[in-house]
């Protein structure tokens, strides 16, 4: 039990109706799970604004209520607080709820358009082996230590989050590597944590759907940098051209790593093979088992945090040559014939091209590339032209799919991607909307040697349909496809 005084610290109070000194036994923001003695924090979310359900919470039983507009009748014995940002004072109100948990972990938050959760989930990795207890919050999964809790979100809301940080203090953890996304630094949702660091890999064009602009997205992955405090350190890819953007007026201290530009951290790439890497970090040869020039920039981030933080320099390049990639990225399926698979999560401009150039640094002799990709539904449009372009461009033959069409029609989508091919390359371009008979398509085109990309859903085990999730498994459907070819 926590009294609500001591709840609505830092919250940015503006007006209270009733008395502070209450206890609450349990906060939330979801109508659903309001009940006797709890805290209801009246958010105004995208498709729905907590204050809509103000007389059903206190009816299931709420003693207090946080919000941005007083309602028009207050029921006796209810306490109100109005604030000016209900979705931070939630931030801070989680935060208090569960006795700062971040205040007393090593937390580390990872964002950019590409390779946050390969490097949040690498980071977990080589702490591990260096024998440390860690927690990892990711998009494919959240760990602590090695119990696995499902994920939803990319980053998950404030009382989740601070809930998860809380359950890794109680079993010994020290470290916590977490993905932070756009989304949740502009919905306030990591507002109220305290980082130890703070890692950019790169920016580019991703979730303008939510966002409406470039810049507005470059600054809210600036906002990420903007919370870190004095004694943190800020560790940035100075060979992206928006990474002193990131930083500027930053708290932090500034680091750098990088493949081409001076930096305080190098990299250089001295053999690719299908294996893995065979890397020069920071003056030293390290063989690594993730494969393509985009993950030595990730082995490099994950190397220059862990030096950061104390580790010995090559303590953690012994433990980088041991760790493997993340579910779901550039994950290798063996076919018959010598038919390679890869299930890659790419599904962004940037990344397709980085998956596809890794793919075209392998090709040996005259292998097809067969690229079965789509975009989502209710996300950025604007990318769908760029993503089949891409394909077009650098795959021998492309097949144009379904990807978590959401509401809106698959054939519409793919229409919308049909527009970004050039003439020249339409002949190799083919569309079949379901996504299963898409890869059946591509097992059926493939001929002895070939190379199969499945781009877009990677770890992703379903797939989203007028607002139900299907299950879909990449990979178990293309090595479904290849035992009866």
């Amino acid at each position: 039990m926590k009294l609500l005084s001591d709840l609505i610290y830092k919250t940015g109070i503006e007006e209270v109706v009733g008395n502070t000194t209450i206890p609450i036994g349990k906060v939330c923001f979801d109508s659903r799970q309001a009940e006797d003695g709890c805290l209801f924090i009246a958010v105004r979310g995208v498709n729905s604004d907590g204050h809509r359900f103000i007389d059903q919470v206190i009816s299931q039983g709420a003693a207090a209520i946080i919000v941005e507009e007083m309602p028009g009748v207050l029921h006796a014995g209810v306490t109100y607080v109005r604030v000016r940002d209900s979705a931070n004072a939630l931030s801070f109100i989680a935060a208090n709820f569960y006795d700062h948990p971040s205040e007393k972990l090593c937390l580390v938050g990872v964002t950019g358009t590409n390779g946050k959760t390969t490097t949040a989930t690498l980071l977990h990795a080589l702490y591990r082996r260096l024998g440390h207890k860690t927690g990892l919050i990711s998009t494919v999964r959240n760990l602590v230590n090695d119990l696995e809790i499902t994920a939803t979100h990319t980053t998950p809301d404030p009382i989740q989050l601070n809930a998860l940080l809380s359950k890794m203090l109680e079993v010994g953890c020290t470290h916590c590597f977490m993905e932070v996304s756009s989304h949740a630094v502009v919905q306030h949702r990591v507002s109220a944590l305290r980082f130890r660091a703070g890692v950019f890999t790169n920016i580019t064009r991703d979730h303008l759907d939510y966002h409406k602009t470039f810049e507005a997205y470059i600054a809210a992955k600036k906002g990420f940098f903007d919370l870190l405090p004095e004694g943190a350190f800020a560790l940035v890819n100075a060979d992206d051209r928006n990474h002193r953007i990131m930083v500027q007026n930053s708290r932090a201290t500034v680091r750098t790593f990088a493949m081409s530009s001076v930096a305080d951290y190098k990299v250089r790439i001295l053999e690719r093979t299908v294996a893995g890497l065979l890397l020069n970090i920071d003056g030293s040869d390290v063989l690594c088992r993730l494969t393509g020039g985009f993950n030595a920039y990730n082995l490099l981030a994950v190397y220059a945090t862990a030096v950061l933080l104390g580790e010995q320099k090559l303590d953690v390049l012994t433990a980088l040559s041991l760790v493997s990639p993340p579910e779901g990225r550039f994950e290798q399926v063996s076919g018959p014939q010598g038919i390679s698979g890869i299930v890659d999560y790419a599904h962004t401009p940037d990344a397709l091209q980085n998956v596809l150039g890794t793919i075209a640094e392998l090709r040996t002799g005259n292998e097809q590339v067969i690229t079965v990709v789509g975009c989502g539904g209710d996300r950025d449009p604007g990318k769908r032209p760029q993503m089949a372009a891409i394909a077009a461009e650098m795959s021998d033959r492309v097949i144009l799919t379904s990807d978590n069409p959401r509401s809106e029609d698959p054939d519409a989508i793919i229409q919308q991607m049909r527009s970004g091919i050039q003439v020249t390359h339409t002949r190799k371009v083919l569309a079949v909307s379901d996504r299963r008979e898409a890869i059946r398509t591509a097992v059926a085109l493939a001929r002895p040697g070939d190379i199969i990309l499945l781009a877009g859903k990677g770890h992703e085990k379903y797939q989203e349909i007028n607002g139900v999730k299907y299950p879909f498994d990449d990979r178990k459907v293309l090595e479904e496809s290849f035992e009866t070819c």
